[in-house]
């Protein structure tokens, strides 16, 4: 019990708060980040076209500050993401999901918009590509230089 208890607070210790934004600012929020736990890249067709680099954060590690009635939800296929796009400029900073097989709720934080971000951190973080166009989430596809 004690390892798990040391465990889960070198965890939270790891994480940082960032502050993200859509382009024009009129979405803000803010988001607990271990970079260190890895960011992904995918190649369905909404990932492909939006060139979308992301990290998944749970629920209660992320904080929309400002600009709920600025965005714009776009679903698409099952239905089961919110891609979330700022209606005045377009940026899309941020969606979610509630995704059993990811343990329910997430959020997609695009690492792009991350306004505090060190591009050392950034350079530092593992990335997982996913093979979302074939709905093949446990295999990277065969390409990826693109992603």
């Amino acid at each position: 019990m004690g390892l798990v208890l040391i465990t889960e607070k070198r965890r939270l210790a790891m994480k940082k708060t960032y502050q993200g934004s859509c382009h024009c600012g009129r979405v803000r929020y803010e988001a607990d980040i271990d970079l260190t736990e890895g960011t992904f890249k995918c190649n369905c067709s909404i990932c492909t076209k939006a060139r979308n680099w992301l990290t998944m954060v749970r629920p209660e590690a992320f904080r929309l500050l400002e600009g709920e009635a600025e965005l714009s939800d776009y679903q698409f296929g099952a239905g089961k993401i919110h891609h979330l796009f700022c209606r005045n400029c377009g940026v899309r900073s941020f969606g979610w999901g509630d995704i059993p097989e990811l343990g329910g709720k997430v959020y997609a934080v695009n690492v792009m918009c991350l306004d505090d971000l060190d591009v050392e951190e950034l350079l530092d973080a593992p990335v997982t590509c996913f093979d979302g166009r074939n709905d093949n989430w446990q295999e990277p596809p065969a390409e990826t230089r693109h992603l």
